[in-house]
């Protein structure tokens, strides 16, 4: 069965798509470099498939950083506001939020929190932002709502991290539109696969027609269980096609990150002795050493 799929993979990777885009992440990194003294690096965290670990990644990559006194802004873009509780914002208890960015009302300063965790500030979400995406269809510039509203913070920290939503509407497209790079966490399962064909053409079409800086910073394998036979198979195929863009820290399949969103904190604050910790501190390692090659 799973040669039958490996076949299938063959043909996944290498066939074009309907539009034409050839399915392979050959994104080439930007040649501006940006000054992190002057203005943050964004990177949008987005999977269009849910339960992958994106949210669990952006909030513990964010914290991961700021633990080494890294100025982080964490922006929760998934009207389920799961980044928000995750680290401890109650949500239903404020009433600023990111929706009332998008709209205008009030400006992005305005509505970040500083969260328990040094170094670490949030633009909190609420179902609300369910409504943007319908108003945004009708304006000017919709695509680059998020950019304009993040402009005017950006010199306030040295990374700003966007958490998407599992899809590839409008808010996600924001998103991309707004970011240097796009970090894409993957689960060590067979159908995780599949749902990679179409974010790499929204990735290609926001790249041309929005944001032509816009960079893979790297695919992400989570919840690998390393007793798991299948798990071993698809991330040696997923290298097979993806060496050069994937990380080499994985996330391990972890109760302790299952659990820590429920209590509103990071796995570091939650159980800072878990392989979960150590893997998202790997990451970190992983990702500034990224940024200065």
């Amino acid at each position: 069965m799973f040669k039958n799929r490996i076949r299938f993979l063959d043909n996944f990777y290498c066939c074009n798509v309907k539009d034409g885009i050839k399915l392979q992440l050959d994104f080439a990194k930007s040649l501006q470099r940006i000054d992190m003294k002057k203005e943050a690096k964004i990177i949008a965290v987005a999977n269009q498939k849910g339960g992958v670990g994106k949210t669990t990644s952006a909030i513990n990559l964010s914290a991961a950083l700021a633990k080494k006194k890294k100025r982080v802004l964490l922006v929760d873009s998934d009207p389920q506001g799961n980044a928000s509780s995750g680290v401890g914002v109650a949500v239903k208890k404020n009433d600023n939020h990111l929706y009332q960015a998008y709209t205008g009302e009030i400006p992005a300063h305005n509505v970040i929190i500083h969260t328990e965790t040094p170094h670490l500030d949030i633009i909190p979400t609420s179902i609300d932002l369910v409504a943007a995406e319908i108003e945004l269809i009708s304006l000017p510039n919709r695509e680059r709502r998020l950019f304009s509203l993040l402009e005017p913070i950006k010199t306030h920290y040295d990374y700003i991290i966007i958490d998407c939503p599992p899809s590839l509407g409008l808010l996600t497209v924001n998103a991309l539109t707004a970011s240097h790079s796009v970090l894409i966490p993957m689960q060590c399962e067979y159908f995780a696969m599949e749902g990679l064909a179409q974010l790499v053409s929204t990735i290609r079409s926001v790249k041309k027609s929005f944001n032509h800086d816009l960079y893979m910073e790297g695919l992400l394998l989570t919840m690998f269980d390393k007793r798991n036979k299948l798990t071993h198979q698809v991330a040696e195929e997923v290298s097979r096609h993806f060496n050069k863009q994937m990380f080499k820290t994985v996330i391990p399949r972890n109760v302790r990150l299952s659990e820590c969103p429920s209590h509103g904190q990071s796995i570091f604050d939650y159980d800072s002795v878990s392989s979960g910790a150590k893997a998202y501190l790997d990451l970190a390692d992983e990702f500034l050493k990224n940024q200065r090659n």
